[in-house]
């Protein structure tokens, strides 16, 4: 059976915007793959980054007191 000239068009029509949404979609994965990846490295270099650092010391309450008192004289 042979398509008439409008259902050609429509055929064509069709055709080219699922080629199109195909390409989107196949490049949002992959951007989404991309940055997923970035973001999982980023946060094993900070987790790498915080166990090699120590913590901090804790300021006790006397020094904390200590240093409010001689910032005020």
């Amino acid at each position: 059976m042979k398509l008439l000239a409008a259902e050609q068009k429509i055929a064509r029509t069709d055709a080219a915007a699922r080629q199109i949404m195909s390409a989107e979609t196949t490049a949002r994965e992959r951007k989404t793959a991309r940055l997923r990846q970035l973001r999982l490295e980023k946060e094993e270099a900070e987790r790498d980054a915080a166990a090699k650092s120590p913590a901090p010391a804790r300021r006790t309450r006397k020094q904390a007191a200590k240093g409010n008192s001689e910032a005020r004289q």
